[in-house]
């Protein structure tokens, strides 16, 4: 007895509480023993420890950013002697002031450090009247400031213009002209202490006068430059503590929808498991994905044509353009339309298949449902423009289901038409041995035999008769025919849909040569009702698919009554009005609407081996009335009227005219 797979979605909610908990690495590490333990199959065991490996990594994520808030916090309470730190900018003004009011000097400014240019530049300013001095920028090295920059080391000169020391520039002797400075006191703000403290920037005393600053001085600037340094290092450390904030957010967020798409994923892989073990069709699993979807799906068959659908899409394509039972195109616009829309799902598909996932084509989202690498069908996706990753996930995954489904409706399919083949090849057979026994058989079997049937004999070169004869059983799914393999021929035998044979031979021909990948020759026939009329249609199929050999027209689809005078011949019926209505039709009409001599101006014609002067002497007319009168069969019957194979049907149809007393 065998006992059903332990599903892994407990272990998974394991994972979920223990890593809600904060629980240590080894109880996670845990989860994916127990659940081998537990039996659970490989593919799902595969996935906890997917799982777990992703949990343990959150776990690792989750303690960083714990760590990180843990460093932030003390950063905030260190940096409680400077709690006005609203605005950086404000608080350098406030040094800068402080300076030029506590050293008494004339200006005061900040410069900073432009790492990317390579450079300094003034910042803040107070007591500065020179525009062209508040936009100086200072290389490392240049000036009394570019000297401090690049030395970390505090400057002072009584007269900066005529000072030695330092490097002069036109553009900082212009600035400093500008401003009208003489004395200049300089120290960096530095981060850090002893060789590996960074110079971040300056700050400056500057008078109008000559000055020589004291030491005293020059201890109170740097202290100043110390609080300014401490005020944008810690304007610099809150602005990466928020940025921290933003991502332990966004990765809360990230852990959050996760969580939430694990737990949908869960519940969606449920319910479409309990509908596969509860024995749900393919409509069962298009309304569940379409309610976990919150948009209208439809199930489409390898050929693009529907096989079941939610909402508005429940009857077909969305302009109402059906599948016919049996065939694959109906006459018409509305039959053409429908095959351009199932032509570009399969190509949807197609494009599905090559990339492995879902693709957005039409307004409409399309998955390929596949066995390998054969197509069976697609899914498709309605009402939901913007599909997410876990969306689409779950609908790349509602197809494997899909695929599962079709397969298994296919294998039953496949068996029910083995058995009902036997049935057919009984019936060609021996129609007289038991042809009540045989009527009850089909019943069993679900085929009416005293139903109109249409009878459709298919054949293929000998490589792909295989081939032909799957294309068959997949032709016929669904629309209440049956098929079998007879006399190295597929035979089908389907419900008569309102249609004639013709119309169903070419539908099959069309539909069987893309299924079996070859060109396929399809001739019908029918209707035809009760064993023995059945064994007739097909004995005339049979004939049928002979000639059509023989008049060249393999890979299309024909019954005997399209053949011609051909068809007179080989159709049990043998309807020779109907061939001479179809054949001489629009002069018989036209003759008789106006009380012309057409027919028997072409019998006289064609009597007179073709010739003008014969034929009018015959008729007793002059020449040219009749050169009018076959230029007016040419308008009736077509430029073709007069090749040597319309030639003998006309002719054929003139005699048979005149025999039966026309």
């Amino acid at each position: 007895m065998s006992h059903r797979p332990t599903s892994a979605a407990p272990h998974l909610r394991r994972l979920f509480e223990l890593l809600a908990a904060g629980a240590p690495a080894e109880e996670l590490g845990a989860v994916a023993a127990e659940a081998r333990r537990a039996g659970v199959d490989a593919r799902d065991l595969a996935e906890v420890e997917a799982a777990t490996e992703a949990a343990l990594r959150v776990r690792n994520t989750l303690r960083q950013h714990r760590r990180r808030e843990t460093e932030l916090t003390a950063l905030f309470d260190t940096a409680g002697d400077l709690a006005a730190l609203r605005d950086l900018d404000a608080v350098l003004r406030s040094i800068v002031r402080r300076a030029r009011m506590l050293l008494g000097t004339d200006t005061a400014y900040l410069t900073l450090a432009d790492e990317e240019a390579g450079d300094t530049y003034m910042r803040v300013t107070d007591g500065s009247v020179s525009e062209l001095f508040q936009n100086l920028r200072l290389q490392l090295g240049e000036g009394l400031g570019g000297l401090v920059a690049q030395t970390a080391r505090p400057y002072a000169s009584p007269d900066y213009r005529t000072d030695g020391r330092f490097l002069h520039t036109g553009s900082i002797d212009a600035g400093v002209l500008d401003e009208g400075l003489v004395a200049i006191l300089g120290v960096p703000l530095l981060l850090g202490s002893g060789s590996g403290g960074q110079v971040i920037g300056a700050l400056f005393a500057a008078d109008r006068t000559p000055r020589t600053f004291a030491p005293e001085e020059v201890a109170l600037l740097c202290s100043l430059a110390d609080h300014a340094a401490i005020a944008i290092d810690t304007a610099r450390t809150m602005a990466d503590a928020r940025l921290a904030l933003a991502e332990l957010a966004e990765a809360n967020a990230v852990i959050r929808e996760h969580s939430a798409a694990m737990q949908r994923a869960a519940e969606s892989h449920d319910r479409l498991t309990d509908l596969v073990l509860r024995g749900g069709d393919v409509s069962d699993v298009a309304a569940a994905v379409a309610g976990l979807l919150k948009g209208e799906v439809a199930v489409h068959d390898g050929s693009g044509w529907p096989l079941t659908a939610t909402g508005e899409h429940g009857g077909g394509f969305t302009d109402g353009t059906e599948r016919p039972a049996g065939a694959e195109v109906t006459a018409g616009a509305e039959g053409a339309a429908g095959a351009e829309k199932a032509a570009a799902l399969v190509a949807a598909a197609e494009s599905s298949r090559a990339t492995a996932h879902a693709v957005f084509r039409d307004g409409r989202w399309v998955c390929a449902v596949l066995a390998g690498q054969e197509l069976l069908g697609c899914l498709v996706l309605y009402g939901r423009p913007e599909l997410d990753d876990p969306d689409r996930r779950l609908f790349e995954r509602s197809s494997v289901v899909t695929s599962l489904l079709l397969l298994l409706r296919r294998s039953v399919a496949e068996t029910e038409n083995r058995v009902r083949g036997d049935l057919i090849t009984d019936l060609l057979t021996a129609p007289e041995r038991d042809p009540a026994g045989l009527v009850a058989r089909g019943r069993r079997l679900g085929i009416d035999l005293d139903r109109p049937h249409f009878l459709l004999v298919a054949r293929t070169g000998d490589a792909a008769r295989e081939r032909l004869a799957d294309a068959a059983v997949q032709y016929l799914f669904g629309c209440g025919g049956v098929s079998a393999v007879h006399e190295g021929a597929a035979v089908l035998l389907l419900p008569c849909d309102g249609t004639d044979p013709g119309e169903a031979a070419r539908a099959a021909a069309a539909q069987l040569g893309r299924l079996a990948g070859v060109p396929v020759t399809v001739a019908g026939a029918g209707p035809a009702a009760g064993p023995r009329a059945i064994a007739d249609a097909h004995a005339e199929g049979t004939r049928c698919l002979r000639a059509m050999h023989v008049l060249g027209r393999d890979g299309g689809g024909a019954c005997a009554a399209e053949l011609g005078f051909v068809g007179v011949l080989l159709g049990d019926d043998h309807d020779v009005d109907g061939f001479v209505a179809a054949t001489l039709g629009p002069l018989l009409e036209y003759d008789a609407q106006r009380g012309t001599q057409l027919v028997r101006t072409l019998r006289a014609y064609f009597g007179c081996g073709g010739s003008l002067t014969r034929a009018k002497e015959e008729l007793h007319v002059h020449v040219n009335t009749v050169v009018q009168r076959l230029d007016r069969i040419h308008a009736l019957l077509g430029p073709g009227w007069n090749t040597p194979e319309q030639t003998l049907e006309l002719q054929l149809a003139l005699r048979l005219h005149l025999l039966s007393g026309g």
